[in-house]
Formats: structure tokens, C-alpha cells, sequence
């Protein structure tokens, strides 16, 4: 899979595709089938496929710390679209001038001079261009014009409801995190790189790996029985606190994982952790006694949930 980092790198050799457009925030199973149709359109008109995305995400440019949360940051987004049959991605920075682009100019400047598209698949949701004026009517209307094809994208339903990453938003904040891994078709992960921390768990017997997630807000809030991958070959079993730390006034949103058995030195390496049960809610202690104690049941249930789902 090839990623082409901004308008300015592409090339030539680029022109001529299947396309579609999107955030694929999580690459769940709405994504997989969107993928799935456009490379089967791909094959039929033997061209490269491409998916239009954008960094950052519109609605973060446009609300900042009020966008939704996001449920993949880049890193993560991309690994998982590189197990899927895309050929290209067109990562586009969505800036000022992007904002304020017409869904026309868009179109003839980005989709027919750009990446000369032959097909486009799109839902009947689909809006782009400045304040999302442009839909899916305007799009086949330019299709025509300009000598493209466009394919409604097909619906993929879970539970009798359309995939969405919004429904897996609320789903992770409603702690329905089995209803969320169903539509991610995975269990719900975040990745990160282990950072140096101020070491407290260590002083109560509790070590933890410090990953800074990156985001600007958090899709889940609280402590986790969870599956850590990165530091051997094969998946450990951990207890992890996602959240500000408010035992020790944290401001800042930082997934703190205790992993079972294992010792090491992980700063620096990339781990990913799978969530696989909730606790309980973050809460503040009285006294680091207090948590430790806590911990202590944390941990002693996590490791009942992963027993039980191993």
C-alpha cells in the first residue's frame, strides 16, 4: 500500500483509479465492505484503488477539542487499511483552504486533474466540498460531465442498523464494549509509544507502561482488563487506567497499563492494547493506600476476565 502524503506528491503515474472518500475512523466493518466493493471495482476496470482520507479529520479542524473523539489515530488507521486489498492512500491535509474549497473545484481539481478517477463510490450520505454543500446527487452530475462513474456504496448492517463509527462512539461511552468489537470487527484497541512517567506505581508495587494516546479526547474513560501485544511474541495479560489520574491531579488524558507478570524496559517500543472488559469507572483516592489497595481488585478481577475469556 502506498501512501501519498499530500496534493503536492502526486504524480502521473497516480492517474487513473477507483475511489472513495472518507475518514475511516476505526476501519470497521462498514470500511472492510466499502474496501471490498471498491477493489472488486478495481479488478473489473484493471486500475489501482485509492481512498481519499484526510489528517487532521475535518471536524477536528472545524471544532478542536469538541470533535467527536477520535476512535484510530493516524498510525493506527493506516495499519490496520494495510491488511485490507487498498492499493493507494491520498492523505490529504485538511486546512483552510481545503475547507473552503467548492465541491466543484474539488472535484475537477483533486478527483479528475489529480487522481483522474474512472469510478467513485459514495453513500447516499455523502457530502464534501465547502460546508458540505456538494452530495451525491451533485457528484454523479459531475460524474457525467466529466466522464466518471459513480457507484453507490452498499450498506453494511449490523443488528439491523448501518456501521457506523458514530454508533461505535457511543457505544464505548455506554460501556457496551462488546457491541462496539462487534462492529470494529476486533476488539477495540489504542497504540502508542511507551513513555517515561513519574514511576509512582512503582512505589506501591504496581509498575506501569505510559502511553500518551494522542488524541483530543478519549473514546473510553476508566480501568480495563486489557491485552497488551509488543513486548514478546505472544499477547500478555495486563490491567489498564485510561484517564487524567485524578489520585494525583492529572490534566492530561495518558493510558497506564500494568502488565502481569513481565519485566523489562519498554520505553520506546510501540505496544498495542486490546480492551477486553471494563472494571470499573476512574475515580479519586483518598490516600495512595487507598489505591493501592484498589489495584490490588483491579487487578484480581482483570485477571479473572481474561481467564475466562482466553
Amino acid at each position: 500500500m502506498e501512501v501519498i502524503r499530500g496534493w503536492h506528491n502526486i504524480r502521473p503515474e497516480h492517474h487513473g483509479c477507483v475511489a472513495t472518500i472518507g475518514n475511516f475512523d476505526g476501519v470497521h466493518l462498514g470500511h472492510r465492505a466499502l474496501i471490498g466493493q471498491l477493489a472488486a471495482l478495481g479488478l473489473e476496470r484493471a486500475v489501482p484503488t485509492t481512498l481519499v482520507t484526510f489528517e487532521p479529520q475535518p471536524l477536528e479542524f472545524l471544532a478542536g477539542e469538541n470533535a467527536p473523539p477520535r476512535l484510530t489515530r493516524l498510525r493506527e488507521k493506516l495499519t490496520a487499511l494495510r491488511t485490507l486489498p487498498v492499493d493507494r492512500i491520498a492523505l490529504l491535509r485538511f486546512d483552510a483552504r481545503l475547507c473552503a474549497m467548492s465541491p466543484v473545484e474539488f472535484v475537477e481539481s483533486y478527483l479528475v486533474g489529480g487522481l483522474g478517477v474512472r469510478v467513485v463510490v459514495a453513500g447516499d450520505d455523502f457530502r464534501f466540498g465547502y460546508r458540505g454543500e456538494g452530495n451525491f446527487d451533485l457528484l454523479v452530475r459531475l460524474g457525467e460531465r466529466h466522464g466518471f462513474d459513480v457507484v453507490r456504496r452498499e450498506t453494511c448492517r449490523v443488528r439491523g442498523a448501518r456501521v457506523s463509527s458514530s454508533w461505535i462512539r457511543d457505544a464505548l461511552a455506554n460501556d457496551e464494549l462488546e457491541i462496539a468489537c462487534e462492529l470494529l470487527g476486533r476488539p477495540y484497541a489504542v497504540s502508542g509509544r511507551v513513555a517515561h512517567g513519574d514511576r509512582r506505581g512503582r512505589t506501591i508495587g504496581f509498575p506501569t507502561l505510559n502511553i500518551p494516546i494522542r488524541r483530543y479526547r478519549s473514546a473510553l474513560r476508566g480501568v480495563y482488563a486489557v491485552k497488551v501485544a509488543g513486548l514478546g511474541g505472544r499477547e500478555l495479560d495486563a490491567v489498564a487506567n485510561l484517564g487524567t489520574r485524578p489520585t494525583v491531579d492529572g490534566r492530561m488524558v495518558v493510558l497506564e497499563v500494568h502488565v502481569f507478570d513481565w519485566s523489562g524496559d519498554a520505553y520506546g517500543r510501540n505496544v498495542d492494547v486490546s480492551f477486553i472488559e471494563k472494571i470499573r469507572d476512574e475515580r479519586k483516592f483518598d490516600s495512595f493506600d487507598a489505591l493501592k489497595t484498589q489495584i490490588g481488585r483491579d487487578s484480581a478481577r482483570a485477571l479473572q476476565v481474561l481467564q475466562r475469556s482466553s
